[in-house]
């Protein structure tokens, strides 16, 4: 997400930085710039106008035009704008109602509400650790209860079971019986779509929440339909008390206009992202995070969260004792980029480090891409357990054996045990605190010419 504004923001943002000093001519032809990155990243034109009438005073003042670094200024005011446009704060799911707490989920036909209501009953069971139910309320579209039910019946979540002829209110009705029985914390209400607002869905959504007074009302929205997701939240705002929005195929949209739109047009908070289409992939919206990562700044924070997430704590502990002991092993390389690949392969990290950008085209330009991840999993499957520890032990017939065990040759066999010396040296480093940060410098030309 965001990987075109992100590009174009970068691009700005160096050419103001490359100046040792800053006129007014130069700041207005970088506003201008950053005002046709937003219109092309789908934003709505009101919203980029409120944007850039805000930063556009700070950029201009006195102590930019004489700072020392005032590149850095710019890029700072914009980032705070930014942010603020986004929302200060992440904010989180209210579980403060007495249970069972209801949270209601509206939006279009075709936003993904039935597939957001199950991610969002796997992350409040996961990560609040709370007893859900969802219900259906969609008796209009056709195997839609048998899709929520099916839903929870793979992931191993209660559904409210399904009885023909039910209205909607009706279930409601039950749900709420059913949830005091069975001890549920929260109840998720998929609610039905429509494929455009009309006063027949917006009168029924509204008899709905006055029944089951939710605490949480989200608009799940499409964020591929750009600036019409802002019209859409727009609309439900003047309807309902919403008090929360969640993008879907947020994974899939290289622009991100709709997750700066929407939440200034709706003065609603983003609060998650779906970012994938298996059950795991919702993610805590951060503004500051978002920001961050649409300004090339990386987002290191959320992928360590993510990376631990799916390690688990015994994991992570082995990991960091081995690192002490300055200690890794292609056992612990093979560990790596598995971890890579459920973290969607380097492209996936590489979009949350900073100066994303000239990464990538630095890896384009050496003609890396996720094919090296494979390769060289099946090159360390195919090595003896006792290679794996003690790499050194790895002759000329055991790289021959190697390479028929996997495919390839010798050759590429030693890229592989040079990549993986480089990271042992790297790693021990890391353990004795010696080695530096992550920069917007790009990757170090010493590791792009051994993953070539």
């Amino acid at each position: 997400m965001f990987e075109k504004l992100t590009n174009k923001f970068e691009e700005v943002f160096s050419s103001l930085k490359k100046a040792p000093s800053l006129d007014e001519n130069q700041v207005d032809e970088g506003l201008r710039s950053i005002r046709q990155a937003l219109l092309e990243a789908d934003v709505s034109l009101d919203v980029v106008k409120s944007f850039i009438e805000r930063v556009k005073p700070k950029a201009l003042g006195q102590e930019i035009l004489r700072s020392t670094s005032p590149g850095d200024m710019v890029v700072k005011i914009v980032h705070d704008e930014l942010k603020n446009f986004l929302g200060e704060k992440n904010n989180e799911v209210n579980l403060s109602a007495v249970p069972p707490v209801s949270m209601m989920l509206v939006g279009l036909q075709g936003s993904g509400k039935t597939t957001t209501t199950a991610k969002l009953a796997r992350y409040l069971e996961n990560t609040k650790k709370k007893k859900v139910m969802m219900v259906s309320l969609d008796i209009y579209r056709p195997a839609a209860q048998e899709q929520l039910r099916s839903l929870g019946e793979q992931n191993n979540i209660f559904t409210l079971p399904i009885v023909d002829g039910q209205q909607p209110i009706e279930i409601c009705q039950r749900a709420t019986n059913a949830a005091n029985l069975n001890g549920s914390d929260v109840i998720l209400f998929d609610t039905a779509g429509r494929t455009q607002i009309d006063l027949q869905m917006m009168s029924e959504i509204r008899q709905i929440q006055n029944t089951i007074n939710p605490a949480e009302i989200f608009l799940v929205a499409d964020s591929l339909t750009g600036q019409v997701a802002a019209s859409v939240a727009k609309e439900f705002k003047n309807t309902l008390e919403l008090s929360g929005i969640i993008l879907t195929r947020a994974d899939g949209d290289a622009r991100g206009g709709a997750a700066v739109s929407m939440k200034f047009v709706s003065q609603v908070p983003i609060k998650f992202l779906g970012v994938g289409e298996k059950i795991e992939n919702l993610e805590v919206f951060h503004p500051d995070r978002i920001a961050n990562r649409i300004l090339g700044m990386g987002d290191i924070v959320s992928l360590v969260e993510k990376a631990a997430q799916d390690l688990g704590e015994e994991n992570i502990k082995k990991a960091e004792e081995n690192l002490k002991k300055g200690q890794f092993s292609l056992n612990d390389y093979l560990a790596q980029l598995r971890q890579m690949k459920r973290l969607g392969g380097i492209e996936g990290v590489m979009s949350f480090m900073p100066g994303v950008s000239k990464v990538k085209s630095q890896m384009d330009a050496a003609g890396i891409d996720e094919s090296i991840i494979k390769k060289n999993e099946a090159i360390i499957l195919s090595m003896t357990n006792k290679e794996r520890e003690n790499p050194k032990i790895i002759d000329g017939s055991r790289k021959k054996r190697i390479a028929n065990g996997s495919g390839t040759d010798p050759a590429t066999i030693n890229k592989l045990l040079k990549q993986f010396k480089m990271m042992s040296e790297m790693m021990k480093k890391m353990s004795k605190g010696n080695l530096k940060g992550m920069t917007d410098k790009g990757i170090p030309p010493e590791l792009l010419n051994q993953l070539k």
